[in-house]
């Protein structure tokens, strides 16, 4: 019910541009479970064997905190549009998923290309996209700006 609120007040008290406004990054983190397999990875090394890892992935939006309602985009709406894909890769071997899918980003998951994956699946749906973060371990992760 807010959220049709905070729509119609846009529409109908359009916000006037302030260049003074900073904008602001909001970030929604999701994780999962997930096992893969780096296929290029030179032979011999640990990575190129089957493993897993509890993924963390950060959705940054990039934006104006919207006069009236004081938020750049409601956490629920980032949940939302992005929910699908978590459960799309959660408790599965990422290297299949790619494979049933045609997503070559996907068939090769380095942090990297999961990343970008992320993004490019996202962007149409998220208007401010920043970036996206992929959490391999608590001390190693990646960040996809384009």
């Amino acid at each position: 019910m807010h959220l049709i609120f905070v729509i119609l007040h846009r529409i109908y008290f359009p916000q006037k541009e302030n260049k003074n406004i900073v904008p602001v990054i909001i970030t929604k983190e999701f994780r999962f479970e997930a096992a893969h397999y780096l296929p290029n990875m030179p032979e011999g090394h640990k990575c190129r064997r089957m493993h897993g890892h509890s993924f963390k992935i950060g959705v940054k939006v990039k934006g104006q905190p919207d006069a009236f309602s004081g938020i750049v985009m409601d956490f629920a709406e980032i949940k939302a549009i992005v929910k699908p894909l978590i459960e799309m890769l959660d408790h599965y071997v990422i290297n299949e998923v790619g494979t049933e899918n045609n997503s070559p980003l996907l068939q090769n998951p380095t942090s990297e290309n999961l990343a970008k994956w992320f993004f490019e699946s996202l962007k149409e749906k998220l208007p401010g996209l920043y970036s996206i973060e992929v959490y391999e371990t608590c001390t190693s992760y990646c960040e996809y700006i384009p």
